[in-house]
């Protein structure tokens, strides 16, 4: 999977790609998804906005570059509590969102509530939460780690998700 961007809401490439040109960000977007599928046509392509709670403005801007032209497979969304809102709406933004477009999503940064999250992503209609990633986890901020680097206790969480969502899902 090939992501164009990263949290790209506000665009990329200011001031010419800025979210208030949306011809010209969905340009630069088709270019680089052009650019995909030249090194590999059946390679996927993830739109990543750093949107997780927000439904208004995350449809707002799915909705400016689809109607724009710009074709990808996978919706990736950021989300942090301090800027993207509570677990609910990161919940009901994530249906939301399968329901309009019927494409596969990624929480593709967090930090905060990985048992959470995993279980909102694993739980959407249709299979069609993909996974989740973790932003930085060899940060102190992820409590992964200690300052010496020796894995702290919340590290068993990802051992519990392996087992809910990967093994168990494979039987």
């Amino acid at each position: 999977m090939v992501q164009i961007g990263n949290e790209i809401n506000h665009g990329i490439l200011w001031p010419e790609g800025h979210i208030s040109h949306p011809d010209q960000l969905a340009d630069l977007l088709k270019a680089g998804i052009a650019g995909v599928a030249a090194a590999d046509p059946g390679m996927p392509v993830m739109m990543h906005i750093a949107l997780g709670g927000q439904n208004d403005e995350a449809v707002f801007w799915l909705d400016n570059m689809i109607a724009r032209g710009v074709q990808f497979d996978i919706i990736g969304l950021s989300y942090y509590p301090r800027w993207h809102g509570t677990l609910d709406d990161l919940k009901n933004n994530m249906n939301d969102l399968v329901k309009r477009y019927n494409k596969p999503l990624n929480v593709v940064e967090y930090s905060d509530f990985k048992k959470q999250v995993h279980e909102i992503v694993f739980s959407l209609p249709g299979d069609m939460g993909k996974g989740a990633c973790i932003w930085e986890p060899l940060s102190p901020r992820s409590d992964l780690f200690d300052r010496n680097g020796n894995t702290t206790k919340l590290f068993s969480v990802y051992d519990e998700l392996k087992e809910t969502y990967l093994i168990n899902q494979k039987k």
